[in-house]
This record gives C-alpha cells, structure tokens and sequence, in this order.
C-alpha cells in the first residue's frame, strides 16, 4: 500500500516536472515564431528563459505591444552593445541593452560602457539599460554620471502588471523617467567624495612619482 502510495506521488511529480519543461520550451518556440500572447508572461517565466535572446524578443514585441514608434531589434553580432532602438513620445531615439540575469547575478558596468558609447553609431540621445536582475553599485555611479536610464528587475515588474492592466501611458511614463542624475565625478583634487579613483602608488612609485 505504501508503495503505491508512494509510486502515485513520484509519478505526479514526473508529470508537472514534464508540464513545466513543456511551458518553457513552449515560451521559446513561440518567441521564436511571434506567436506568443504578451499576457500570458510574468518575471517567472522570464527567468524560465533559455538565454538573453528570448528576452530580447520579449522585450521587443512588448514595445511594438505598446505603439512606440521606429521599434527594431538590431542583429545579435555587431549590434555595438544595442539589443533594441525606438523613438519615444517625445520624438527622441533611444538605445537599449537587455541582460536577462539570474536574481543574484548583478548586472556590472560594462553594460553601461556599452550602450552608452554606442548611442552617436544609432543616432540616439538617451540610452537604457533593462535587466531580469539589480544592478552593481559601481553600475548604478557609472550610469547617474552619464545619464544613463537603468531599470532593474522591481521596475520590470511593475512594467508587466500594468502593461497587463493595460495602462500603457503608465508603462512609458516608466520607461521615459528622467534617469538618475550624479553631478558629482570624480577629481583628483577632490579626495573627499566617495567617486574618487584611487591612484595605483606603486606604479607611480616605478615610475618615479
């Protein structure tokens, strides 16, 4: 009886291990293909995601989803840093990286580094950084310095509920919000604010400084 009981269990665990397999290769398929339903995806299944392509694709099929304008997805090999561009209400082009990481996977600076430095090959005038994960300290002090929109993972969230609602207003009123701002760099003359590069004493040591 116990056997049974037991054989009963482990083959219904085998069934919705099988069913949540099949979701997530269905997700993929049918990203692949355009056809699935933007309603049906939740950050759960973003994180249930094979790699960054698919949440390229997601991410520019929510966008096309919202009406922006001059929306593509830029070529996976020498796309400069950019996985996305479009044109938003105010008419500005904007640049996007996409990095679907895992939650405990922070996204570092080069990220920043890139999407930034590629804005004058697109023509664009702002730049965003969208990741499934956070963001490093040193990434979010790189971006409030160049003015650079990061949104994390709670920011994605709060996109794809209210995109769900159907509050598409409140969902570029999120996107389009002014970046951080940090006025305050570094300078060698200032060694009193915590963005201060420390200098490298033993190489100016060798060379005799």
């Amino acid at each position: 009886m116990i056997y049974a009981f037991l054989s009963i269990i482990v083959a219904a665990m085998v069934v919705i291990l099988l069913l949540k397999i099949k979701k997530s290769a269905f997700i993929s398929n049918s990203f692949t293909k355009g056809e699935m339903d933007l309603f049906q995806i939740g950050i759960e299944d973003i994180d249930k995601m094979e790699d960054g392509s698919d949440f390229e694709m997601y991410l520019y099929r929510l966008f096309l989803a919202l009406g922006y304008k001059g929306v593509y997805k830029t070529v996976g090999s020498g796309d400069f840093g950019v996985d996305l561009v479009f044109t938003d209400r105010s008419g500005v082009r904007n640049v996007i990286q996409a990095k679907r990481y895992g939650v405990d996977n922070p996204v570092g600076i080069s990220a920043v580094q890139e999407v930034y430095s590629s804005m004058r090959y697109y023509k664009a005038k702002k730049s965003i950084v969208i990741t499934s994960s956070r963001y490093t300290n040193s990434c979010e002090t790189l971006a409030g310095v160049n003015y650079v929109k990061l949104l994390d993972r709670s920011d994605l969230i709060e996109i794809i509920s209210l995109f769900k609602m159907g509050d598409i207003e409140k969902v570029k009123d999120r996107i389009e919000a002014e970046p951080r701002m940090i006025l305050e760099s570094w300078s060698e003359y200032n060694s009193g604010t915590n963005y201060e590069v420390k200098k490298d004493k033993k190489a100016a040591k060798i060379v005799g400084r």
